[in-house]
Protein backbone atom coordinates (compact mmCIF):
# COMPACT_ATOMS: atom_id res chain seq x y z
CA UNK A 1 0.00 0.00 0.00
CA UNK A 2 1.24 3.67 -0.81
CA UNK A 3 1.43 5.76 2.12
CA UNK A 4 1.53 9.53 0.92
CA UNK A 5 2.52 12.11 3.17
CA UNK A 6 1.84 16.01 2.60
CA UNK A 7 3.83 19.01 4.04
CA UNK A 8 4.63 22.54 3.97
CA UNK A 9 1.40 24.17 4.63
CA UNK A 10 0.57 27.05 6.97
CA UNK A 11 -0.49 30.73 7.38
CA UNK A 12 0.51 33.89 5.53
CA UNK A 13 -1.21 37.12 3.97
CA UNK A 14 -2.58 37.72 0.70
CA UNK A 15 0.50 38.18 -2.27
CA UNK A 16 2.50 35.66 -0.23
CA UNK A 17 3.94 32.07 -1.36
CA UNK A 18 4.65 28.59 -0.52
CA UNK A 19 5.29 25.31 -1.14
CA UNK A 20 3.70 22.02 -0.94
CA UNK A 21 5.42 18.81 -0.66
CA UNK A 22 4.21 15.16 -0.73
CA UNK A 23 5.95 11.96 -0.84
CA UNK A 24 5.64 8.61 -0.93
CA UNK A 25 7.47 5.78 1.75
CA UNK A 26 9.54 3.50 1.10
CA UNK A 27 9.67 4.33 -2.74
CA UNK A 28 9.80 7.07 -5.64
CA UNK A 29 6.86 8.94 -7.08
CA UNK A 30 8.29 8.24 -10.81
CA UNK A 31 5.57 5.50 -11.86
CA UNK A 32 2.61 7.56 -10.83
CA UNK A 33 0.65 10.30 -11.94
CA UNK A 34 -0.02 12.78 -8.61
CA UNK A 35 -2.51 15.22 -8.29
CA UNK A 36 -3.27 18.14 -5.42
CA UNK A 37 -6.94 18.30 -4.36
CA UNK A 38 -8.14 21.16 -1.74
CA UNK A 39 -10.91 20.88 0.15
CA UNK A 40 -12.60 24.38 2.00
CA UNK A 41 -14.89 23.95 5.07
CA UNK A 42 -18.56 23.55 3.63
CA UNK A 43 -17.24 22.78 0.00
CA UNK A 44 -16.91 19.95 -1.89
CA UNK A 45 -13.22 18.95 -2.64
CA UNK A 46 -12.01 20.55 -5.51
CA UNK A 47 -9.12 19.93 -7.99
CA UNK A 48 -6.17 21.53 -8.17
CA UNK A 49 -3.54 19.95 -10.45
CA UNK A 50 -2.12 17.32 -11.88
CA UNK A 51 1.53 15.67 -13.27
CA UNK A 52 1.42 12.80 -15.27
CA UNK A 53 3.02 9.45 -14.76
CA UNK A 54 5.38 9.09 -18.10
CA UNK A 55 5.62 11.93 -19.91
CA UNK A 56 5.78 14.54 -17.32
CA UNK A 57 1.95 16.57 -18.49
CA UNK A 58 0.45 19.19 -16.02
CA UNK A 59 -2.68 20.12 -15.93
CA UNK A 60 -4.42 22.97 -13.93
CA UNK A 61 -7.78 23.79 -12.32
CA UNK A 62 -8.34 27.68 -14.01
CA UNK A 63 -8.75 28.94 -10.32
CA UNK A 64 -5.02 28.52 -10.09
CA UNK A 65 -3.46 28.52 -13.42
CA UNK A 66 -0.74 31.20 -13.72
CA UNK A 67 -0.07 31.28 -9.93
CA UNK A 68 0.21 27.45 -9.00
CA UNK A 69 2.81 24.83 -10.27
CA UNK A 70 3.49 21.56 -10.06
CA UNK A 71 6.73 19.37 -10.30
CA UNK A 72 8.71 16.84 -9.74
CA UNK A 73 11.92 16.54 -8.07
CA UNK A 74 14.77 15.16 -9.92
CA UNK A 75 14.69 12.07 -8.28
CA UNK A 76 11.06 11.58 -8.04
CA UNK A 77 11.21 11.68 -4.28
CA UNK A 78 8.83 14.14 -4.27
CA UNK A 79 6.05 16.37 -6.18
CA UNK A 80 6.00 19.68 -5.08
CA UNK A 81 2.71 22.56 -5.75
CA UNK A 82 4.64 26.13 -5.87
CA UNK A 83 2.00 28.64 -4.99
CA UNK A 84 2.22 32.28 -6.02
CA UNK A 85 0.17 35.22 -5.48
CA UNK A 86 -2.35 33.74 -2.93
CA UNK A 87 -5.97 34.76 -2.40
CA UNK A 88 -7.92 34.21 0.62
CA UNK A 89 -10.14 32.29 -1.46
CA UNK A 90 -7.27 29.79 -1.45
CA UNK A 91 -7.40 28.70 2.00
CA UNK A 92 -8.36 24.92 2.48
CA UNK A 93 -7.01 21.66 3.43
CA UNK A 94 -4.25 20.57 0.51
CA UNK A 95 -4.59 16.95 0.02
CA UNK A 96 -1.87 14.70 -2.18
CA UNK A 97 -2.95 11.96 -4.26
CA UNK A 98 -1.19 9.12 -6.71
CA UNK A 99 -2.14 6.42 -8.97
CA UNK A 100 -1.35 4.55 -11.89
CA UNK A 101 -4.58 3.24 -13.77
CA UNK A 102 -4.53 3.15 -17.49
CA UNK A 103 -6.32 6.48 -17.61
CA UNK A 104 -3.73 8.08 -15.82
CA UNK A 105 -0.42 7.01 -18.40
CA UNK A 106 -1.26 10.05 -20.30
CA UNK A 107 -2.74 13.37 -19.75
CA UNK A 108 -3.72 13.85 -16.09
CA UNK A 109 -6.90 13.33 -14.35
CA UNK A 110 -8.69 15.90 -12.55
CA UNK A 111 -11.18 12.95 -11.38
CA UNK A 112 -10.52 12.41 -8.13
CA UNK A 113 -11.93 8.58 -8.22
CA UNK A 114 -9.29 8.09 -10.57
CA UNK A 115 -6.52 8.29 -7.65
CA UNK A 116 -6.30 5.53 -5.28
CA UNK A 117 -3.66 6.51 -2.76
CA UNK A 118 -4.12 9.76 -0.64
CA UNK A 119 -2.42 11.82 2.34
CA UNK A 120 -4.09 13.16 5.10
CA UNK A 121 -3.77 16.65 3.87
CA UNK A 122 -2.40 19.66 4.90
CA UNK A 123 -3.70 23.07 6.38
CA UNK A 124 -3.37 26.25 4.12
CA UNK A 125 -4.70 29.80 5.48
CA UNK A 126 -4.39 32.96 3.68
CA UNK A 127 -5.44 35.62 5.25
CA UNK A 128 -6.49 39.19 3.70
Amino acid sequence: QVQLRESGGGLLQAGGSLRLSCVASGRTLSRYAVAWFRQAPGKEREFVAAIGQSDGTTHYADSVKGRFTISRDNANIAVYLQMNSLKPEDTAVYYCAAGQRPSLWGTPSAQENEYDYWGQGTQVTVSS
